[in-house]
């Protein structure tokens, strides 16, 4: 056995990217995107269909270039519900991050869109960054039977706003808190003292503990390393790199979270807004990771946008 096939057997194996060669390859459960994965596989020539198609359909209608990325996010969400068997994640505008309205709006655009092509919204889940606005959102459109994948999860307070707002799905960035340590001169780790890797364990405690049915699911992975450690966590959500190392190593795993098994309950937690406010401020790593991120996935966006309007142009 390759330690892929045995961390199938412990969790659910979700693709991390746009890349449907990838897909097919590895045959993951469900498949994330993001503004960043899209930018990259839009640039591929084997996906000029599906810009192509966007870049038509925005000159035939008139659109603006910001609904033209949104229809080329549909354009892939739709074609990668043709290869995995369960979800895919479509991810709201960053720049939407801290409107709870607007957020809403887009993902009823969104489900809507997918809804006109034949794609029932229980194959997609909405992906919202975890702000308090974000989680808000969240709130609204799961009362309307809309999942949500609520992203850049860097802290215990953001994962228990999600909860509140009862997120079908948290990803919870096991990388991203990795390098703020490793940059803050922290270190060295192994995969059992590594902070992203202790960060989704707490959060899985305290989900387990107080039977909160929000999925968890460890994302933005450095090393297999990091995925032997989380091995157990409701879902994982993978890299094509690290899913290749992992179908490559041979081995079984040892689970290492287990919902029967997650040792004294911690202290419940009541957020309101200020709570959450002040607890997010007076974490560093989970305040700047979580703005950085933004940021990142709203400048991919906007490559995204500029390149749907020149070639609307032309």
């Amino acid at each position: 056995m390759n330690k892929l096939d045995s961390l199938r057997e412990l969790s659910v194996v979700v693709a991390d990217t746009g890349d449907m060669a990838s897909i097919k390859e590895f045959k993951p459960t469900d498949s994330t995107t993001n503004p960043t994965l899209i930018l990259k596989a839009s640039q591929l020539p084997a996906y000029k269909e599906l810009v192509d198609e966007a870049i038509s359909w925005g000159r035939k209608s008139a659109a603006t270039p910001g609904a033209v990325t949104d229809r080329l996010a549909v354009n892939f969400g739709e074609a990668l519900t043709k290869i995995v068997p369960g979800r895919v994640s479509t991810e709201v505008d960053a720049d939407l991050s801290f409107d709870t309205a607007a957020t809403v709006a887009k993902a009823r655009a969104l489900i809507a869109d997918y809804k006109s092509r034949g794609v029932e919204r229980e194959r997609i889940l909405i992906k919202i960054a975890a702000t308090w606005e974000g989680a808000q959102a969240a709130a609204v459109l799961q009362r309307e039977g809309v999942d949500c994948n609520l992203t850049l999860i860097f802290s215990l307070a953001q994962a228990i706003a999600c909860a509140d707002a009862k997120a079908f799905l948290i990803s919870p960035f096991v990388g991203r808190i990795f390098d703020w340590h490793v940059k803050a001169g922290e270190g060295p780790f192994t995969s059992e003292t590594d902070p992203g890797v202790l960060s989704v364990r707490q959060i899985y405690g305290y989900y387990k503990s107080y039977d909160i049915k929000t999925v968890v699911m460890g994302a933005s992975f450095r090393n297999i390393g990091e995925i032997e450690a989380l091995a157990g966590c409701d879902r994982l959500t993978i890299s094509p790199q690290l899913l290749g190392e992992l179908a490559k190593a041979e081995g079984a795993l040892t689970r290492k979270l287990d919902a029967r098994a997650v040792g004294a309950a911690p202290s419940k937690i009541d957020l309101d807004e200020k709570g959450f406010r002040w607890r997010l401020n007076e974490d560093a790593m989970a305040t700047e990771k979580l703005s950085e991120g933004i940021r990142a996935f709203a400048a991919d966006l906007s490559k995204l946008r500029k390149m749907a309007g020149e070639r609307l142009a032309g």
